[in-house]
């Protein structure tokens, strides 16, 4: 069995994350924008994007050195055709302790059921408002809250081992405001809402420092109306630095890429959905492993896999402002790696 890979900052290989899908059924502004990804905007055919059986080898050479989670993602994924067969396969994977999801929530409860009998661990809704206009607003106009609520509902029903969480990405004079509100409703409900800062990821959301909320100004305000108290990681490298309320209703969680970079402790890959591998969110490129997939074996798979990560010297968040001056540099686009 190959040996645990480490990159040449010493970080391991961990995580993997799985983009099944590069079309998305919201154009979220901070992701796809309309004016971009417009009906006539050429996303992958069937035959480009990887089969079961691709995602499958890759899976699988990627748990021989030390991968234990995988996260499926989009565009999104909902959208792929039979997602409970991939869904089974990748938990039935020796070595895979945890398969997750992230969706927009539209598609949810439909497949939720499904989802939870192929083996789903847990599920992260992606959720930036409670109020529907925001809401209309920051989905690209392509959806309505309430069938999202009810979907996040059915899915916490069904109890998933991990549970259900929430991710809200939060731009300062968007929604910023309804923060309170969305915790006051998920208060007591065992959903855990994360607050992810506003980042340029891609090249299409013209990011600006002055619209990111930071994570410590969020925190400031909700204990002015509920007190919190910290606490300690699951795992090294857990992204999310984690809160419960005081009074028991629950847990709440901040994701800091901008004000507190957690670079170092970064042990997650990303393969998009026409089988290239990235490692780093803001990547500018990545490894083809298709052809490899549909020409060659698996040792050829490992080698290039174990090459990949042993060469990884990214921590694009420690070097933001530097990085962020080169504007020649285009950033992979989020909808096709998943966040």
């Amino acid at each position: 069995m190959p040996a645990p890979l480490a990159d040449r900052f010493g970080r391991p290989l961990r995580d993997l994350r799985i983009s099944v899908m590069d079309r998305c059924n919201f154009r979220c502004p901070y992701c796809m924008p309309e004016s971009t990804y417009h009906e006539h905007f050429r996303f992958l055919e069937a035959r480009e994007r990887l089969s079961f059986d691709e995602i499958e080898r890759v899976a699988r050479v990627a748990a021989s050195f030390g991968v234990t989670k995988l996260r499926l993602t989009g565009g999104e994924p909902l959208l792929r055709p039979q997602l409970p067969e991939l869904i089974a396969r990748l938990a039935a994977i020796p070595g895979i302790e945890d398969v997750a999801l992230t969706t927009n929530g539209v598609l949810l409860e439909r497949h939720a059921a499904a989802l939870k009998q192929a083996g789903l661990h847990r599920i992260t809704v992606s959720l930036d408002s409670l109020d529907p206009a925001i809401f209309a607003r920051m989905s690209g106009g392509r959806a309505q809250l309430t069938p999202v609520l009810e979907s996040i509902a059915s899915a916490q029903a069904l109890g998933f081992a991990g549970g259900v969480k929430l991710n809200t990405v939060v731009q300062r004079g968007v929604n910023d405001e309804g923060v309170l509100d969305l915790l006051d409703y998920f208060r007591n409900t065992g959903v855990v809402v994360r607050f992810i800062e506003y980042m340029d990821v891609g090249n299409r959301n013209g990011w600006e420092r002055e619209d990111v909320v930071t994570s410590r100004d969020l925190l400031t305000r909700i204990v002015t109306r509920w007190p919190l108290e910290p606490l300690s990681p699951h795992y090294r490298g857990e992204v999310a630095k984690r809160y419960r309320y005081r009074d028991g209703a629950g847990e709440i969680g901040f994701i800091s890429s901008v004000s507190e970079p957690f670079c170092g402790d970064c042990s997650r890959a990303r393969l998009s959905s026409e089988g290239q591998i990235y490692t780093c969110l803001f990547a500018t490129k990545g490894t083809d492993l298709r052809r490899i997939l549909r020409e060659e074996d698996d040792a050829a798979l490992q080698k290039a896999l174990a090459q990949v990560w042993r060469d990884r010297t990214d921590r694009y968040s420690e070097e933001r402002a530097e990085r962020r001056a080169d504007k020649a540099r285009g950033k992979i686009e989020m909808h096709y790696i998943g966040g």
